[in-house]
């Protein structure tokens, strides 16, 4: 065991970072030590931190119990935090739901590995890791949470082994996207028009074996369109003034979150752009974006029209859409924002 990985060795370096920066938070403590933030959380177990056996519907269907929280769900570019209570989850295969009006999920828990409760400032909260270490979904607890509950789920999925040690997997490589030319491009266009929902979409990526940004550059014509990597604050502000309700979605590998409503207060900050509103806060590193697209797609009730947003790495960031519900068509002012957006500009 190397002395990075080595959990007494992390534990006393996580210790000195804290006692120099006490407001220096573990996930970025983590980055600065270069192991996985899941690393790090382990050495607390016995203090800080209590170690949570894998039995996540169980988890999920005790949520409910503690009242109001903060449901935070990020990925290395946008953090989305939704105030409100957990609904009960449904189950199908390896895939949880959680639609509430405040709190919607979509949970793919083949993904989850490692759980822990934490205790930090006197505020407990759970979180959430996959297999490599990486964060997937957090709980924070708020005044109005029933910490009654909350210790009575903590006590009830308690792991028996409390040590330091965490066993990690490396994270795969990113799959090497096929060239443009071998993919079926008519079929993947003949497939996108004749799409009837918009979740038939992921399905669709699959059969042609083609990532989400790849499809974009390869889509139906007048069906994605590239535009400003800066879209997002416009497209934002533009929403709030015309008090316009939307639906943005942030996730990771093992869980999306979607805030549904009205944003009100739009702030840049650096490089970041955040919406503090009273229910919802998103934070989004703008100088991540390395593409975003206005995208198209057809379902029985008309076309349905988004925003995407992808990093460096073709990685998507968040998707925005207009609210809309199964059997109404989406809002005409929705179409005319997403209309008044800058196309990117090819630079030679």
């Amino acid at each position: 065991m190397s002395p990075r990985t080595d959990p007494d060795h992390l534990a006393r370096r996580w210790q000195e970072l804290r006692a120099a920066e006490p407001k220096l938070r573990i996930r970025d403590a983590a980055a600065r030590l270069g192991v996985p933030e899941a690393a790090l959380r382990a050495t607390e177990c016995g203090g800080a931190a209590t170690r949570l056996v894998d039995d996540w519907p169980g988890i999920l269907r005790r949520l409910p119990l503690l009242g109001e929280v903060m449901a935070l769900t990020r990925n290395e570019s946008a953090v989305h935090e939704k105030i409100g209570e957990y609904r009960p989850p449904s189950f199908e295969g390896g895939h949880a739901l959680v639609l509430g009006e405040a709190i919607d999920l979509r949970l793919f828990l083949g993904r989850w590995a490692h759980g822990f409760a934490v205790e930090e400032q006197g505020r407990p909260s759970l979180h959430f890791f996959d297999a490599h270490g990486d964060a997937i979904h957090k709980v924070h607890a708020r005044d109005d949470t029933d910490l009654g509950e909350l210790r009575k789920l903590v006590e009830i999925f308690r792991a028996d082994d409390q040590g330091p040690a965490l066993a990690l997997t490396a994270r795969p490589p990113r799959p090497v996207e096929r060239a443009d030319e071998e993919v079926d491009g008519e079929g993947l266009r003949a497939g996108w028009l004749a799409l009837r929902d918009t979740h038939e979409f992921f399905g669709l990526l699959r059969a042609h074996r083609v990532s989400r940004l790849q499809a974009m550059r390869l889509a139906p014509a007048g069906h994605a369109r590239r535009v400003e990597a800066g879209s997002l604050e416009p497209l934002l502000r533009g929403a709030a003034a015309a008090g316009l309700p939307i639906m943005v979605f942030v996730g990771n590998p093992g869980c999306i979150q979607i805030h549904t409503g009205r944003v009100e207060r739009i702030a840049p900050m650096g490089p970041w752009i955040n919406v503090l509103d009273p229910g919802f806060n998103l934070h989004l590193r703008q100088d991540h974006v390395a593409q975003a697209w206005v995208v198209r797609k057809p379902t029985e009730d008309g076309i349905v029209s988004s925003l995407e947003l992808f990093d460096a790495a073709g990685e998507t960031i968040a998707l925005v859409f207009g609210e809309r519900k199964p059997g109404k068509p989406e809002l005409p002012r929705w179409r005319e924002l997403l209309g008044e957006l800058n196309d990117h500009a090819a630079k030679e």
